[in-house]
């Protein structure tokens, strides 16, 4: 049994996508800690990528709402990354979770740490891939780029390689 928690970069490029479904298609229980969750969903961006879909998956019961417990860890670590990111990583530990769904390099690091393994976006494509949701994962990574996600151009090969599309 498969459980994951997610940060809100991988929430949002799904949501581009339209397939943040996946999350719950490919692991058998998704958290979202309530950093992340206030990051997406109450956020003043003017773009709503994840807004409504997260909202729906969190009152439905298809994702999981998490309140941190060891809210001084958190505190302590603040200013290395941001808060969603910090509450993902101790959230993890706190539910002896192994795989935690995070994008950015510093806290995939810090998650490493940590002794999790960090599964990003472009890996949840390439699962899904390999689960047969999806026929290609190139044309998701281009969709990705044409709305402002970086991926580098070694990233960006690397997963058409992981893939098989390369």
């Amino acid at each position: 049994m498969t459980k994951v928690i997610s940060n809100s970069t991988p929430i949002i490029g799904l949501s581009i996508l339209g397939k943040l479904h996946f999350l719950s298609e490919l692991f058998d229980e998704v958290y979202i800690p309530h950093a992340v969750y206030q990051e997406v969903v109450h956020s003043d961006s003017p773009r709503k990528y994840g807004r409504d879909e997260l909202s729906k998956l969190i009152s439905d019961g298809t994702f999981q709402l998490y309140h941190v417990q060891n809210e001084a860890l958190v505190k302590k670590l603040y200013g290395k990354l941001h808060e969603g990111e910090l509450e993902v990583i101790v959230a993890a530990k706190e539910l002896d979770l192994s795989f935690v769904v995070i994008d950015e390099h510093a806290a995939r690091a810090l998650a490493k740490t940590f002794l999790l393994q960090p599964i990003g976006t472009i890996g949840v494509l390439i699962l899904a891939k390999k689960k047969g949701k999806i026929e290609e994962v190139k044309p998701y990574l281009d969709a990705l780029i044409s709305h402002g996600f970086h991926i580098s151009k070694n990233l960006y090969q690397q997963a058409l390689v992981r893939a098989g599309e390369q």
